[in-house]
């Protein structure tokens, strides 16, 4: 889709009125995905990676937003305990996996093995090289299960994630999403880089390829992502027609009890 210059700013990003606008279209679409998703009993693995500030979240909370979350739900787990250490490695992340019906959004996933835990110290070189050699295999098994995969990359300029991370710094309301490793994770900016390489030359596989998306417009790449989703997993809208709603039966036999045996919440406003 070519959009029009009347559409974007001098700066050559989408305005807000077209972005708004295209969004809850998708946002229609995916819908009728869901509604796909669950009538045909798919299994939907759809994982979100990035550097921190990429705006992966962003984009998870303009999919799942709309949508009923016992069919599409959002994983992010946190660090893993001390029994999880001495596990398989995918292991934690298995029970999270998809039945039929459902789809799964992971906010980062096994991935943080190549990623965070090499660039940080927090895995042996001999559990990094096995993850590189068994995650690979790991993914055929689940397309092989009949698991749609898709992975993203979020990819963000240096500037534009300078610019994010101040914005956080400097906003009560985000600076709960900056922590100590974000700000260690940007001075290894470079060890980053050479991680995601890495990353990209032992697991970009033909079953469960990576789809990289240009995430410095917060717009353009939610946009951009939602609309690829659609384009990767085939659907027929198979939505409900419009409901009546039944007349609401009076039996005249029930008595409200006094507001006074109640206790409500006081009016602030």
């Amino acid at each position: 889709m070519t959009v029009s210059e009347e559409h974007t700013t001098a700066k050559g990003r989408l305005k807000k009125k077209f972005y708004e606008s295209e969004l809850a279209r998708l946002q229609i679409e995916l819908a009728k995905l869901q509604a796909w998703i669950k009538q045909e009993g798919l299994k939907v693995v759809v994982i979100f990676e990035g550097r921190d500030a990429a705006g992966k979240g962003g984009v998870i909370k303009r999919i799942s937003e709309r949508l009923n979350p016992r069919v599409v739900r959002t994983v992010a787990l946190g660090t893993p305990t001390e029994k999880e250490k001495t596990q398989w490695y995918f292991q934690r992340y298995v029970p999270h996996l998809p039945a039929a019906g459902e789809m799964v959004l992971f906010d980062r996933s096994w991935y943080n093995r190549a990623g965070v835990e090499r660039v940080m110290g927090f895995c042996t070189d001999e559990e990094y090289q096995e993850f590189m050699r068994t995650c690979p295999e790991f993914e055929r098994m689940l397309v092989r299960s009949g698991i749609i995969l898709l992975k993203y990359w979020f990819s963000v300029s240096d500037e534009e994630q300078e610019k994010r991370f101040q914005g956080r710094i400097h906003d009560p309301k985000k600076r709960w999403k900056l922590s100590d490793m974000d700000l260690e994770s940007r001075r290894r900016w470079m060890d980053y880089s050479k991680a995601k390489d890495e990353m990209f030359a032992h697991t970009d596989i033909k079953q469960a390829p990576w789809y990289v998306v240009d995430a410095d417009d917060k717009r353009r790449a939610r946009l951009n992502t939602i609309s690829h989703i659609l384009s990767m997993i085939p659907y027929e809208d198979v939505t409900r027609p419009p409901l009546e709603l039944p007349p609401r039966e009076d039996s005249g036999a029930y008595v409200r009890p006094p507001l006074s045996d109640q206790t409500f919440v006081p009016e602030q406003y």
